[in-house]
């Protein structure tokens, strides 16, 4: 059960009494909404309808969608926990690193260029890794050269986690699990990828898709295998740009050399 301050043993308290549920219940609704910012939360409490989803002024869905008084409860109780959330100091200040923290991730990873928080599973996305925090227990992941577009849960106490990337719609539990105790694995241990044995087996990260600001290392191997593998490829004149322009990156980085790149950039433009 999470620790709370003196603070927050008092204001829990109160406000079980006075909505007619059990402490637990309101310290589960607490830590949603604290996972989710302050401004929405995530919950699974059976005293509560169960599997359920509250937004500050927006819509509260709960399991018993037509019971109009629950979502009423719902909606109250959790505007007030954000208020008390954010003028008190309800849970004792964890270390950054440290599971409890909202900074829970090992500090040597940096930022994460996406987090977030449903149930009782929290995940933050790193360039080539992937950490998953559940029951106050780390799990690192490779993402091996996935570029993570989403991450969703599947409907009730679930704990699994699913995400998607370039190749389409991949299970947590199939990536090489690099320390903690992961999630049991499925009993179809789907491949992680259609990419050949020697990409899977790279610890770099590939070509980002997304942004260049959030922009992960390139996995120069990756590109080069794909590329060479496509030499008969018909590319528009914007897909060539693009590809050039990464390219040019691994050049900059030491990755490529000029000739390597030249070559490249020639055949490239060919197949305009």
């Amino acid at each position: 059960m999470q620790n709370l301050t003196d603070i927050g043993e008092n204001l829990v308290s109160g406000i079980s009494n006075r909505y007619g549920v059990s402490r637990e219940a309101v310290i589960h609704m607490m830590v949603a909404i604290n996972n989710g910012g302050g401004s929405m939360a995530q919950f699974s409490c059976p005293e509560l309808g169960g599997s359920g989803q509250w937004m500050r002024g927006g819509m509260t869905m709960v399991g018993d969608m037509f019971n109009n008084g629950l979502k009423t409860t719902v909606d109250n109780l959790c505007s007030e926990l954000a208020n008390i959330l954010s003028n008190n100091q309800i849970f004792p200040v964890v270390p950054a690193g440290s599971p409890g923290s909202n900074q829970w991730w090992p500090a040597n990873l940096g930022s994460p260029f996406s987090s977030g928080a449903q149930n009782n599973i929290r995940y933050a996305i790193f360039p080539n890794r992937l950490v998953v925090e559940l029951n106050g227990q780390l799990s690192i992941y490779d993402t091996l050269d996935h570029n993570i577009g989403g991450i969703s849960q599947q409907q009730g106490n679930s704990s699994t986690l699913n995400f998607t990337s370039q190749w389409g719609n991949i299970d947590v539990r199939n990536l090489p699990l690099i320390s903690g105790p992961g999630q049991s694995q499925p009993e179809d241990n789907i491949p992680t990828s259609p990419m050949n044995e020697q990409a899977v087996d790279n610890t770099a990260t590939p070509v980002n898709q997304a942004t260049e600001a959030s922009m992960p290392p390139v996995n120069s191997q990756a590109v080069n295998t794909q590329a060479m593998n496509s030499s008969s490829t018909t590319y528009s004149v914007t897909e060539t740009l693009e590809i050039i322009d990464k390219l040019a990156k691994l050049r900059d980085n030491g990755a490529l050399t000029d000739e390597e790149y030249n070559l490249k950039k020639a055949d490239l433009l060919k197949r305009i």
